[in-house]
C-alpha cells in the first residue's frame, strides 16, 4: 500500500550505558557509553515503521539547512522523503539510560519553531494515496494553510488518521479518526473540569464524544495506555476497544505505532471499529516486543508467540525467576474450555509463581485430533485460556509436542492433569535436560472436550 506521512521529524538519540560511581565534582552519575544509537523521530518514527512493514511510504515535512537534516535522510534511504524548508535547526533528543532506567533526556533546537509554508511538492505528494497519517509534533507542520487545505480535500476520498499534539493544530474537519491519548483529551476539553476523572473509560467517552463535535471529524479515539481505546463517531456511537494483556516496557512510539496501524487497516478497507481495534493490536505488539529498541534491532531471537500479539513471554518468565520464583508450565490442544480444564490450570499454577500454557496451534490440532478439528481457532483459545486468573501467559507451537517451545523458557516445572505416573509423560525427558520437574495434577473423570463436542453436535 501507498501510505503518506505527514508531520514534524525530528532526531532521535539513545545514549545507553553503565554506571557505577559518582563524579567527583558534582554528586551526580558517570555514565559510560555502550551504544549511541540515531533514528528519525516524530513523523520519520512513523515513516519508518511502516516501511519496515513493507509499505510504499511518502514522508511529507521540513526539514532544517544543517548536518543533521542530511543525517535523517540517511537514515531515511527507503523513505520517499518530499520536504520543504523549516527555517529552523533540526530537532534533537537524546535520551541517556542506564540499563533499563532513563536518566535523563536533552533537548537540543526544540524550541517551538514559525508555521513553515508547504511547497506545492508537499501538497502534491498527498494525492493517489491509500491512506494518509498526520503525526503532529506541534511544530507547525500540520499547521500550514496550503497542507491543511490539500488535507481537507484528500479526505473526501482517502483515509487519514490525524495523530495530535496539544501544542499542535486541531485536525481537519471531515478526517477519517483521530487519535489523541487520554492527557491530550484533557487539554483539548474541558471534561476534566466537570470532575471526570482522566485516563478513564468515563473520561474518554465524554472527552471522545467532545471533540467529534469540536473537531468535525468522524472519530476519536482516545487511546487509554495499556487498556486500550474509547472510540466515539459522529452518529453518537462510542465503543470501547480492550488491548491484549500484555508487559509493556518503554512506551515510546507506541502512538505512532498505533496510528500507523488503523491506517494500514483502514486502506485495507477496513471500518472504523476494526482499523481502531487493529491499532490497538499493533502497538500492544510493538511494546511486547521491546518497543523501540526491538524495532531497529537487525537481528536476535523473536519473542515467542503469545495471545494474538507478539507479547514476550521469555519476559514474564525473567521477571519471574529474577525474584526468585518458579516458571510453571502446562500443555494442551483446550479446544472447548471445561471445568477439568479450569481445574487442571488452577492446580498447576498452584505449583509456583507464574503459569505458561504450551498450546498446540490449529495446524497441531488437525494433525492430531483430524480435519473436523479444532472446533475453536487458536486465537480464540489464547483469548480464553489468558481470561483465566491463573493463566499468566500462552505460547503456541506449531509441532506435535512442545518440546521446542519448552526449551526456550525452561520451566522449572512441567505439570499435567492425567491417570498416568510423571516418569510416562513425554515430556520428562525434555525437563531433564536443565534439570526440571515433572508433576502430575489431580485428573477429573467424565471431562472430555471429544465428548461436549459430540454433545454439542447431538444437540445442534
Amino acid at each position: 500500500m501507498r501510505i503518506v506521512v505527514v508531520g514534524d521529524t525530528l532526531l532521535d538519540v539513545d545514549v545507553a550505558g553503565t554506571s557505577d560511581r559518582l563524579s567527583p565534582d558534582a554528586p551526580v552519575p558517570v555514565v559510560d557509553v555502550t551504544t549511541d544509537d540515531r533514528r528519525a523521530g516524530g513523523a520519520g518514527l512513523v515513516a519508518t515503521m511502516l516501511v519496515r512493514d513493507g509499505h510504499d511510504v511518502t514522508l511529507v515535512t521540513v526539514l532544517g539547512n544543517d548536518a543533521r537534516a542530511q543525517e535523517l535522510r540517511d537514515l531515511l534511504p527507503d523513505v520517499t522523503v518530499v520536504a520543504g524548508p523549516s527555517g529552523a535547526p533540526t530537532p534533537v533528543k537524546t535520551r541517556v539510560r542506564v540499563v533499563d532506567h532513563a536518566l535523563v533526556r536533552i533537548d537540543e533546537g526544540c524550541a517551538t519553531p514559525p508555521v513553515p509554508e508547504a511547497t506545492d511538492a508537499m501538497t502534491a505528494a498527498l494525492d493517489g494515496a491509500d491512506a494518509i497519517v498526520v503525526a503532529d509534533y506541534g511544530r507547525g507542520v500540520a499547521a500550514a494553510p496550503a497542507l491543511r487545505e490539500a488535507l481537507a480535500r484528500v479526505a473526501e476520498h482517502t483515509p487519514v488518521v490525524w495523530d495530535p499534539h496539544p501544542k499542535g493544530a486541531a485536525p481537519v474537519p471531515g478526517i477519517t479518526v483521530a487519535t489523541p491519548n487520554a492527557a491530550e483529551a484533557r487539554r483539548f476539553t474541558d471534561v476534566d473540569g466537570h470532575g471526570v476523572p482522566v485516563a478513564t473509560v468515563p473520561f474518554a467517552t465524554v472527552a471522545a464524544a467532545a471533540l467529534v463535535e469540536q473537531w468535525g471529524v468522524g472519530a476519536v479515539a482516545v487511546t487509554l495506555g495499556d487498556r486500550g481505546a474509547l472510540l466515539a463517531d459522529d452518529r453518537s456511537d462510542s465503543r470501547f476497544v480492550p488491548a491484549p494483556s500484555v508487559t509493556a516496557g518503554d512506551p515510546c512510539g507506541a502512538g505512532d505505532r498505533l496510528a500507523a496501524g488503523v491506517a494500514v487497516a483502514l486502506a485495507g478497507g477496513a471500518d472504523v471499529p476494526a482499523a481502531v481495534a487493529a491499532g490497538v493490536v499493533a502497538a500492544s505488539e510493538y511494546l511486547a516486543a521491546g518497543g523501540v529498541t526491538a524495532l531497529f534491532a537487525d537481528d536476535g531471537p523473536a519473542p515467542l508467540r503469545v495471545s494474538g500479539a507478539d507479547h514476550d513471554a521469555l519476559r514474564t518468565v525473567h521477571e519471574v525467576r529474577s525474584a526468585g520464583g518458579t516458571v510453571v508450565a502446562t500443555g494442551g490442544c483446550f479446544d472447548l474450555l471445561h471445568a477439568g480444564h479450569a481445574r487442571t490450570l488452577s492446580a498447576a499454577r498452584a505449583l509456583g509463581d507464574c503459569l505458561v500454557v504450551c498450546l498446540n496451534s490449529d495446524t497441531s490440532v488437525r494433525a492430531l485430533k483430524g480435519p473436523d478439528r479444532p472446533i475453536m481457532t487458536q486465537d480464540d483459545r489464547v483469548e480464553l485460556l489468558l481470561a483465566l486468573d491463573c493463566v499468566d501467559a500462552v505460547v503456541v507451537f506449531d509441532e506435535h509436542t512442545p518440546d521446542e517451545a519448552l526449551r526456550r523458557f525452561r520451566p522449572d516445572v512441567w505439570a499435567k492433569g492425567g491417570d498416568y505416573t510423571a516418569s510416562e509423560l513425554p515430556e520428562a525427558a525434555t525437563l531433564a535436560e536443565w534439570g526440571g520437574r515433572v508433576v502430575t495434577v489431580p485428573f477429573h473423570p467424565g471431562r472430555s472436550t471429544t465428548r461436549l463436542a459430540a454433545a454439542l453436535e447431538h444437540v445442534g
